[in-house]
């Protein structure tokens, strides 16, 4: 199975709270925490955040017509509202 990784930075802790809000109000399970897998809309992605800035998004499934690249914009859609900055995919 293909995954992609995407690290984050200047991800606060209300920028974190944010994020994870928007995510659950368009139906896309987030536990608790600052790590952990939300899943939901077909997407699984595993997330760790370290608590002050840096996050790390690792999307582990996606629907089979939907790129990684399309998965991975809209995630960093969810950063960027709440005042995160994309730094790199890998």
């Amino acid at each position: 199975m293909n995954s992609q990784s995407m690290t984050f930075y200047n991800v606060s802790p209300a920028s974190f709270k944010c994020m994870k809000k928007k995510l659950q109000d368009i139906g896309i399970f987030v536990p608790p925490g600052n790590r952990g897998q939300l899943s939901g809309q077909g997407v699984a992605a595993d997330f760790n955040w370290d608590g002050e800035s840096k996050l790390i998004v690792t999307i582990k499934k996606k629907p089979f017509i939907i790129s990684y690249e399309t998965v991975a914009w809209k995630i960093g859609d969810f950063v960027r509202e709440c005042h995160g900055s994309l730094e790199k995919v890998l």
